[in-house]
Formats: structure tokens, C-alpha cells, sequence
């Protein structure tokens, strides 16, 4: 028979792990701006492409999907989301189709900022109650964190 009290002494508590506390501030900042892109009609996965398209100009997918870290088909498939929504715009090359350039329309170029606001406006109801210098330290961290693994896919869900 197994002793269940020794069993247990040797599992880690799953309050006692980092990432545990990262999952569950995260996924409650994501739900709030998640919250606050209802009104808009997009995703958090959209709102990343758009602001991505926002800050490149007209560009393709490929190079979304290499500054997002997402695979192109996934690209694909939200820009598709987008252009449906006259948010974006997609040309193909004339001399071949399989190329093509993305970009935002006037309405995506407008939205942008709006959601912008709501980002920031989603930070600051997470992080104000930290002073400037334990916001400085906590954002050093997670890009230490993100440079020592090397990491590139932005998250979008």
C-alpha cells in the first residue's frame, strides 16, 4: 500500500511555481482586453495582426508570420478574418499569385489607435498599484526571460 502523506510531501505545491502565477495574472489581463475588444469585432489574435500591419505598412504575410512568430497559414487565416471585416486589404503581385502584399484600409488605420487606448488602458488597471520601479523591474524580467529562451511567438489567445 502506498503511504498517501509521503506521496504527497514529495509533490511540489501548485502554488509554488512561477509559472503558475504568470498563467493566472496573465490569462486575467488577457480576458480583461479580451473584454474590452468585444465592442471592436476583433480578436486578441486580430488585434495583434492589425497593430502588426499598423506599424509595418503594406507588407506581406510572410513577414507577419516572421514577427509574430505564427505560421503562415495561421497568418493567412486572420488576415482573411480581416479583410472580411474591410480592415485590411490584401493585392496580389500581377506576375505571380502566390505572392501578395497586405495592408491596413482607412477603417483598420483607425481602429488601430482606438484599441491602442484600450491596451493601455487594460495595463494600467493591472499594473498601476506597482510603483514605476517594480513595473521597470517585472517588464526587465520577463524580457530577460524572453532573450535567455530565445523566445519570438507573440502570444494571441
Amino acid at each position: 500500500m502506498i503511504d498517501r502523506a509521503a506521496a504527497q510531501a514529495n509533490v511540489s505545491e501548485l502554488r509554488s511555481h512561477i509559472g503558475f502565477w504568470l498563467r493566472f495574472v496573465s490569462n486575467h489581463v488577457s480576458q480583461s482586453f479580451a473584454r474590452k475588444l468585444e465592442g471592436s469585432g476583433v480578436t486578441v489574435a486580430e488585434w495583434v495582426i492589425l497593430r502588426e500591419m499598423f506599424q509595418a505598412g503594406t507588407t506581406s504575410p510572410s513577414a507577419l508570420a516572421d514577427s509574430t512568430g505564427l505560421t503562415r497559414g495561421a497568418v493567412s487565416k486572420l488576415v482573411d478574418r480581416l479583410v472580411e471585416k474591410k480592415l485590411a486589404h490584401r493585392t496580389e503581385a500581377t506576375e505571380d499569385r502566390r505572392f501578395q502584399d497586405v495592408g491596413l484600409t482607412a477603417a483598420g488605420r483607425t481602429l488601430v489607435p482606438r484599441l491602442a487606448a484600450a491596451a493601455d488602458e487594460n495595463d494600467r488597471e493591472f499594473f498601476s498599484r506597482l510603483s514605476e520601479k517594480e513595473r521597470q523591474q517585472l517588464l526587465g524580467t520577463l524580457k530577460k526571460l524572453v532573450a535567455i529562451h530565445d523566445l519570438s511567438k507573440i502570444p494571441t489567445a
